[in-house]
């Protein structure tokens, strides 16, 4: 697997899309991942939720996988296991998905370095174990707080020199 340095430039290029499918995403509306989804409706994504175990998400209709979603969304947002994670991917690869974020906040999160590897090997932007929060213009307190950590620790995407 090549390794590939995360960059800005990367993750800007995810947020420019305005089709997003958050795959994983909970049926609990208290869930972190309903108030991301939230947060990015109000930010004007159109967002389509993806979970096969739930019917709806804030009475939108919730897909069960990325493939049914017509027309193909431009990215896919992961809140998903990393065994799921192996899945989506493929399943994102077959829907002509180019761009996957695996969401991460503490723990694993998403990330799989299966995933990773299948990403790269099939041409997917990948950015893999961050919170869009961090990236998302006037975020709240908590969110800037956590990037501000990132960036002094050095685990913060850096902007590549053209």
């Amino acid at each position: 697997m090549a390794t590939q340095t995360l960059s800005l430039e990367t993750i800007e290029d995810f947020l420019a899309q305005k089709r997003i499918a958050m795959v994983g995403i909970s049926r609990e509306p208290r869930n972190f991942s309903v108030m991301l989804f939230e947060e990015l409706c109000r930010r004007g994504y159109d967002v389509f939720p993806v979970n096969p175990s739930t019917p709806n998400v804030l009475g939108r209709p919730c897909f069960a996988r990325v493939q049914d979603i017509h027309p193909p969304v431009d990215a896919a947002l992961l809140m998903t296991s990393p065994a799921v994670t192996d899945t989506v991917v493929a399943d994102c690869a077959e829907a002509g998905i180019r761009r996957v974020w695996m969401y991460r906040a503490a723990g694993k999160g998403a990330v799989s370095p299966a995933a990773i590897a299948f990403c790269q090997e099939h041409g997917i932007q990948v950015v893999p174990g961050q919170c869009p929060f961090m990236f998302l213009p006037a975020a709240g307190t908590v969110h800037r707080l956590h990037g501000f950590v990132r960036k002094i620790t050095g685990r913060y995407p850096h902007r590549h020199c053209a």
